[in-house]
């Protein structure tokens, strides 16, 4: 049964069964493509993005908003993929979603407001110089993913994108978060969140923090 009295602060998702969630349909559409086409896995892709969705609502009542706009776009995209016949729209669509997350970054930290930690549902606690630094680099790093989808699916075969979407842009994002750990660890705040700015990068952190989780997407974003 589902335990709703505590929804402003649900209890986070197991790990496994949150890669699952966010992995399962970006796995699913790859066998569908090397049995049938692309049209049939983006079909599958489609239903089990929004099925995804749906059992980390029920299990936590709050849904991420990264896996939130991904599956939007992919409903949308892959809708018209399947009207028009045209693989043309599953193909951009991770184009499109890395593109608007690095927008969305980089025009909130233009603002003031690093919008890090509700993109990516992010549960560290980080000095202010820690979250614009690390809000920046996230938002060069999507538009960096969207270049490449860019790249991959205008000059090699619809089979190879497919499998670079699963064996490529998920290795890719790993890195790059696990590459982001020295920061977090100059600027990680402590337990209490005393405590202001890091001095300088070159500043000896008080606690190493956590290596970085990658980001939450249904579909690696890829």
């Amino acid at each position: 049964m589902i335990r709703t009295e505590d929804t402003a602060h649900p209890a986070p998702l197991n790990p496994l069964l949150k890669l699952a969630l966010e992995m399962g349909p970006l796995v699913i559409f790859f066998f569908v493509n090397q049995r049938g086409d692309i049209f049939a896995a983006t079909a599958v892709f489609t239903v089990a993005t929004v099925i995804a969705l749906a059992i980390h609502y029920a299990l936590v009542r709050k849904l991420p908003v990264m896996p939130l706009v991904s599956a939007v776009v992919v409903v949308v995209f892959g809708g018209l993929t399947l009207l028009l016949q045209d693989e043309l729209f599953i193909k951009l669509k991770p184009t499109i979603v890395n593109t608007l997350f690095g927008i969305v970054l980089l025009v909130g930290l233009y603002f003031g407001k690093p919008l890090l930690t509700v993109v990516l549902d992010s549960v560290f606690k980080l000095t202010d110089e820690g979250w614009h630094k690390l809000t920046f680099r996230w938002g060069l790093f999507f538009f960096f993913l969207a270049a490449v989808n860019e790249v991959v699916w205008r000059t090699q075969t619809t089979d190879f994108w497919v499998s670079f979407k699963v064996f490529g842009i998920m290795p890719i994002t790993i890195v790059f978060a696990l590459a982001q750990t020295p920061l977090l660890m100059r600027h990680e705040l402590p337990e209490d969140g005393a405590g202001g700015d890091a001095a300088s990068d070159d500043a000896a952190p008080d606690q190493p923090a956590a290596p970085p989780a990658p980001p939450p997407r249904n579909d690696a974003s890829p």
